[in-house]
């Protein structure tokens, strides 16, 4: 009988969920430190850089086929250093590490296995690795071995190769590619541009099913808040039909959980149909959002009603019931994906009384042999609120509870600051619907995280707290979401001191982020020592890119407080990045709302008195994306929408463009002449 070999986990150690749910694998894993490159350049080996996150579901495949077998993992061990990285604890490392996959093989996505020499710049890498050689995936263990014989004979040519994609990678930054000259008087954002930016959004636009591309289908948030932006200049049905079709079909889909609320990642078909079942903080934030956005136009009610029903989602299952939301559930239970979702045509025949049964099933698209692997997903092709009779209530609690009997999927309760950020601006958008109780929750969620994730000492933000416990200083993404909710929060209150502390991070930025052109800024502050290199980010991704949205965030503050220097590098910023807004607009959607901020200015919404914060909401309701908004009690001198303002309550004020209209003293005259705006 062969002895277990003998090894040393230290993940144990950890707070964060997904290290430990490696924490008991027969690997010698450790977690990212700055002593891991003097450690594999002591024992001469490579590094083995794993990152994935907790509701990953083929994260969880490769754990058990590869990182749970003595065999695989005594190799590992003798061979490798053994790094597992949560991507989202640590999303500067993941960023990384994942354009070097990326450059490497032209695609990425988790978990990522990357190779890196003992300086930690990578060689070799890939996703997901089999067990068993398969459809052009070597197996896990042939790649160790390749590697391993790699490192041991062909160090000089690995060497070279790291070299070279390591100054590809800091190539890759963000670069000045027009001078300060060329910026003044230049035309930044014009009428046509913003045509042609939404005209290139809609050739992947999927007319019949709503959402862009084929399958896998993403909700593209952006893209779909870009066309509604598009819609309000140009009053175009198509960029309006297009959102709404999209958030409609998503509705109707699987994608969208019609027990529970709330949505999943993805679709895996082009129906929205299949979901990945995981369901992540954020993209409920941001579908949150632009359903606030497509309400304020269309006055859908559906659309309320889902945002209503996904908030209670948030609470009840990503909630720590102190104000702030938990990061993601798992796509698995009982090491299946999607089980805890989805339903047998027997136990739906049990459950639903048989009156019901007939049309039920109709509504739902359930079939005696499944819809989806010998299961069933419900999701529906017709109107949202047909599923609303009183039978059809009543089925729902009584299938939530059978469901909620079951084995849950995991909880993934890293509180992350940005995270949480977009959740704040969501709760902000969807009380503009005029829901005084989200002001309030969004007012609780930013004092917890104002007292528990701020370091008074050091003076700085944490990006992440799990279990009471903070880790990773604050990164460039939750800084610009931090800034901008506090611009929202002063928007739905009245208060002007978020005002202050949106300003006062914004200076904090430009001290520990901005690049050396002072331009655009790297994602990780110039405190942080333990990475090869600093990389700005550009591309809106799954989440807004934080150069993004501090672009806009520097055009509101220096329009605020009349700060020219910082409107001037918003432009340049836009500017720089021009070509790629126009040429590949899905991509750089958070980028083109500044874009169209520039062409059309602000309009300045402006009341002071005692009373002025009474009819915030009112003046929130209509779409108005290029709005500023101060509502406030007293006048401030260092507010310039305050300037030649007279504390007078009733007394309402619209500027635009450095052009004024006199004073109006009627909210619904002022309300009148807000919904008539025209470009």
């Amino acid at each position: 009988m062969n002895a277990i070999p003998h090894f040393t986990n230290e993940l144990i150690h950890e707070t964060s969920p997904y290290l430990l749910q490696h924490a008991h694998n027969p690997v010698n894993w450790i977690a990212w430190s700055e002593s891991i490159f003097a450690l594999a350049a002591k024992n001469n080996k490579p590094i083995l850089l794993s990152i994935g996150y907790a509701a990953c579901h083929w994260c969880h495949v490769m754990e058990r086929e590869s990182f749970e077998s003595l065999d695989v993992a005594e190799y590992m061990n003798e061979h490798f250093i053994n790094i597992k990285v949560d991507r989202e604890e640590r999303p500067d490392i993941d960023h990384i590490y994942m354009d070097a996959l990326q450059a490497m093989t032209g695609s990425g996505g988790w978990p990522l296995n990357i190779f890196l020499l003992p300086n930690g710049k990578a060689f070799y890498g890939g996703t997901y690795f089999p067990p068993v050689a398969m459809q052009n995936r070597a197996s896990w263990m042939d790649v160790l071995k390749s590697v391993h014989e790699a490192f041991e004979n062909n160090y000089d040519k690995l060497s070279e190769q790291a070299i070279n994609l390591s100054n590809h990678l800091v190539q890759a930054n963000i670069k000045l590619n027009n001078s300060e000259t060329e910026l003044e008087g230049a035309s930044i954002a014009t009428r046509e541009d913003i045509e042609i930016i939404a005209g290139r959004i809609m050739q992947s636009a999927d007319t019949q099913w709503g959402g862009f591309g084929n399958a896998p289908k993403f909700p593209q948030t952006f893209a779909l808040q870009m066309l509604l932006r598009h819609y309000y200049i140009f009053k175009d049905k198509n960029s309006l039909n297009q959102v709404t079709l999209t958030l409609d079909k998503m509705i109707q889909g699987g994608i969208y959980d019609h027990l529970g609320g709330g949505f999943s990642r993805y679709s895996t078909d082009g129906h929205w149909q299949a979901p990945h079942f995981e369901k992540m903080l954020y993209d409920n934030a941001l579908l949150i959002s632009i359903l606030a956005e497509a309400y304020q136009i269309t006055q859908k009610e559906t659309y309320k009603k889902v945002i209503n029903e996904t908030l209670q989602f948030l609470d009840k299952e990503l909630s720590n019931q102190e104000g702030v939301f938990y990061a993601a559930l798992d796509a698995d239970s009982e090491g299946v994906e999607g089980k805890y979702y989805t339903w047998n045509y027997d136990e739906l025949n049990l459950i639903v009384p048989e009156k019901n049964f007939e049309a039920f099933c109709a509504y739902y698209q359930i079939e005696s042999t499944g819809n989806w692997e010998h299961t069933n997903i419900l999701w529906t092709q017709h109107d949202f609120l047909i599923s609303e009779a009183e039978e059809f209530k009543a089925i729902k609690q009584k299938l939530l509870a059978v469901r909620e009997s079951r084995i849950r999927p995991g909880l993934d309760y890293k509180i992350i600051l940005s995270w949480n950020n977009l959740m704040i601006i969501a709760l902000c958008k969807a009380a503009a619907l005029s829901d005084k109780g989200l002001v309030m929750k969004a007012v609780k969620s930013m004092q917890w995280m104002e007292n528990n994730m701020y370091n008074e000492q050091a003076g700085y933000f944490y990006h992440v707290s799990t279990n009471g416990k903070n880790s990773s200083a604050a990164f460039l993404d939750d800084y610009a979401s931090l800034i901008q909710a506090y611009i929202y929060l002063q928007e739905i209150t009245g208060e002007t001191h978020y005002l202050y502390k949106a300003k006062r991070w914004t200076e904090y930025v430009q001290t520990h982020f901005i690049d050396e052109e002072h331009t655009f800024y790297y994602f990780t502050p110039d405190y942080q020592k333990d990475l090869v290199i600093r990389k700005k980010e550009n591309y809106d991704g799954a989440q807004p890119s934080g150069n993004a949205m501090m672009s806009y965030n520097l055009l509101y503050l220096a329009n605020m407080f009349s700060i020219p220097e910082w409107n001037q590098q918003a432009r340049k910023m836009v500017f720089t990045m021009r070509k790629m807004i126009i040429q590949y607009p899905a991509s750089f959607s958070i980028w083109a709302q500044s874009f169209t901020i520039l062409y059309l200015g602000f309009v300045e919404l402006v009341s002071i008195g005692s009373r002025a914060h009474q009819e915030q909401l009112s003046v929130l309701k209509p779409f108005l994306p290029h709005r500023m908004t101060l509502f406030a009690r007293n006048i401030d001198p260092l507010l310039s929408l305050s300037a030649n303002k007279q504390n007078i309550d009733n007394q309402y004020y619209m500027c635009n463009n450095n052009t004024c209209l006199p004073p109006i003293s009627n909210i619904k005259d002022f309300l009148t002449i807000i919904n008539q705006l025209n470009y």
